[in-house]
């Protein structure tokens, strides 16, 4: 699955221009130009990153930057305020509603797609789109293959996103309930132990490999990736 990016842009020609580089650079791209409509996208399903206009119809991108910091679900949701607005206090104030970074038209596609991976990196880093090493371990997420010390570790998509996830964050633990949310989607409806077959079948994949001890269970707390076993 691809880090997902929602476009929020009332100008079309932009809209499109950022549509089409970002959809070149392999991100999936959801383009919406108001801020309403924003957020019946976030609340049919989380976008990995969110790129917003600050001169929106209606409720302005900053206004909205500030309600999306305020909730709990969408708090840590990486945001990019993109702007014709270039003075010194109005950056001052996107960064005041906690955007991530900010950056004003015209901007180079290029410049933007950096941007947009350094942010993810920091704070959403299974979403960046780099490869990941923990050890043994290493994971592409473009070409979709996990190594241990060189040898190819056979893994379903699932099992694929939950290392992934893990990879980004070792030695951190995570409980089940955000294992699910943050893997599997918070518009995705399973059963918590879902995570325990998941997590049994991950091991599986890294024992001949003699590694599925990296994968530690944390008694009362979660799951968590040992960097060195």
């Amino acid at each position: 699955m691809s880090t997902s990016i929602l476009v929020v842009e009332d100008e079309p020609a932009i809209q499109e221009l950022l549509r089409l580089n970002l959809e070149d650079a392999g991100f999936t791209v959801h383009t919406v130009a108001d801020a309403e409509s924003a957020q019946a996208q976030i609340n049919a399903a989380l976008p990995d990153l969110i790129l917003l206009d600050w001169m929106l119809p209606g409720q302005s991108g900053l206004a909205f930057a500030r309600i999306l910091r305020g909730d709990a679900r969408t708090r840590e949701l990486p945001i990019i305020m993109v702007t014709a607005r270039s003075d010194e206090a109005d950056r001052i104030s996107g960064l005041e509603a906690w955007v991530d970074d900010y950056v004003t038209k015209p901007f180079s596609p290029r410049e933007l797609k950096a941007r947009i991976k350094t942010v993810l990196r920091r704070r959403a880093p299974e979403s960046a789109q780099v490869s990941l090493t923990v050890g043994a371990l290493t994971l592409d997420p473009i070409t979709h293959r996990v190594t241990a010390d060189g040898s190819p570790v056979e893994l379903g998509p699932t099992e694929f996103r939950l290392l992934k996830f893990f990879m980004a964050r070792p030695e951190r633990v995570h409980s089940r309930t955000h294992l699910l949310d943050q893997v599997w989607g918070d518009h995705v409806y399973i059963e918590e132990r879902t995570i325990d077959v998941h997590i049994r079948r991950l091991r599986r994949a890294l024992e001949p490999h003699g590694i599925a001890q990296m994968l530690e269970t944390v008694r009362g707390s979660g799951y968590r990736l040992a960097a060195q076993k």
